[in-house]
């Protein structure tokens, strides 16, 4: 959707910057925060109109769902059923009655209202303390009603912000590549969705491979590769616009292209002579550079987010491991030490962690370590799994998922699956086909 057509209006600013509930994200949260979202109150006009536009019963409820699942899907909140409220949406908006509230054991609440003002959808929340019995935040919406679905997200990311201390990840996109076929044969095509799955668009046709799109970090531009004529190209794809264009062709690439923290260059690995080394292309003037210059194999380059290092995969020590230099190449240190051999290490957008893959007795892991190789954590295992991605605010990977086929070569999938640094909230992200090399967007309102 067109990003300009969101117009967001503050009506009661919310001063403090303190949560007064205290929810912890950096730890396994055993007793996630018990939270009451009501569904947001629309009059019946409104709710005609809705219904003729977007073929929705009751849009209220409908926002208030996709509140509900993606405080659900965090790990850190359990929202209550609402077939335990005691209060109608429409009075609870007004002024709640905390008592009804504490009395099914709801710490926060959520309520709102939904009008049909002027052709647009207008949509009001508050977010309550029950316990303190205050409101913590009131803010209101206006958009296009083909909107309503971020509507929902962006209110999940400002009651997460609020109750954290910490920025959402809600209002943001995955692309990934969509697979079909048998295992031998698969066909792969570029597709983009919410975070949430819904929304999904197919952005290529299928008829040449595509591998690995990665995200801007400052825009909706995607880079990724493709095999034209069985030559590896590099291209640059606008997913607003829908605009495509070639960077260049790069025999012997071996792995994803990436832009750097300011979206003004791209960082890749060249295969030449049987040896890889990284390069940069600055996207501006289309001038490459090389970074690297070793008898090595020299892959998978991310940069760290102020754009003063990269961090990559190297076979400098005889087999696989995760090194750290300069911008400019210089000053080259291992930092991965553990047991296995490690690859597609990615900075986190915090700065303060990397993520990896781990390969080690025939198991793959994802894991996070910090950035001078320190606290390695294991998060997950499996049979294969790869390519991690960070949500924006650091605080969620999503990833890649095979099963081993059986003796007939048959029971081949790949899915998407996200998980929490606390290792604790594993979930799948369903998609419409299997998916694989996934790669998550900043927040759409940036």
């Amino acid at each position: 959707m067109i990003l300009r057509y969101l117009i967001i209006i503050l009506i009661l600013l919310p001063i403090k910057t303190f949560a007064l509930i205290e929810v912890d994200i950096t730890r396994g949260n055993l007793s996630p925060l018990p939270i009451a979202v009501s569904p947001l109150s629309i009059d019946e006009n409104s709710k005609k109109n809705f219904k003729d536009i977007l073929k929705k019963e009751n849009l209220g409820s409908e926002i208030s769902i996709i509140v509900e699942n993606n405080l659900k899907q965090s790990g850190l909140f359990n929202p209550i059923n609402k077939d335990s409220f005691l209060q109608k949406p429409d009075i609870a908006n007004l002024k709640p009655r905390f008592e009804d509230w504490n009395l099914i054991k709801a710490q926060a609440l959520i309520t709102g209202k939904v009008t049909f003002v002027d052709e647009k959808l207008r949509v009001e929340f508050r977010l309550w303390d029950v316990l303190a019995g205050k409101e913590m935040m009131a803010l209101a919406f206006t958009t296009v009603p083909s909107n309503w679905r971020r509507v929902g997200h962006i209110i999940t990311d400002k009651v997460y912000e609020r109750l954290t201390g910490e920025s959402g990840y809600f209002d943001t996109r995955i692309i990934y590549v969509a697979e079909e076929g048998s295992k031998t044969k698969r066909i792969k095509k570029l597709a983009i969705m919410d975070q949430d799955g819904f929304n999904n668009k197919f952005l290529t046709l299928g008829n040449e491979l595509v591998l690995t799109p990665r995200f801007s970090p400052t825009n909706q531009m995607v880079t990724y590769l493709s095999y034209f004529k069985n030559l590896p190209r590099v291209y640059l794809l606008d997913v607003e616009t829908g605009m495509q264009e070639v960077v260049g062709d790069f025999p012997g690439m071996t792995y994803a292209p990436r832009f750097s923290p300011d979206g003004k260059k791209i960082i890749m690995s060249f295969a030449k002579d049987g040896r890889s080394d990284i390069y940069t292309m600055d996207l501006e003037n289309r001038i490459v550079e090389r970074i690297t210059n070793h008898p090595s194999i020299d892959t998978s380059p991310s940069y760290s987010p102020d754009g003063k290092f990269i961090t990559f995969n190297s076979d400098r020590s005889g087999y696989q491991q995760i090194y750290i230099m300069k911008n400019n190449g210089k000053n080259v240190k291992r930092i991965s030490f553990g047991n296995g051999l490690y690859g597609t290490p990615v900075w986190s957008p915090r700065g303060d962690l990397i993520a990896f893959t781990k390969l080690h007795k025939g198991k793959f892991y994802i894991g996070v370590m910090r950035t001078d190789g320190t606290g390695e954590r294991l998060l997950t295992e499996n049979f294969y799994q790869e390519a991690p991605s960070w949500s924006p605010n650091g605080r969620v990977l999503i990833f890649y998922r095979e099963t081993k086929t059986d003796s007939k070569g048959e029971g081949f999938t790949a899915k998407l699956w996200s998980i929490d640094l606390t290792g604790y909230n594993e979930k799948m992200v369903e998609t419409e086909t299997d998916a694989s090399d996934p790669s998550w967007s900043s927040l759409l309102g940036n």
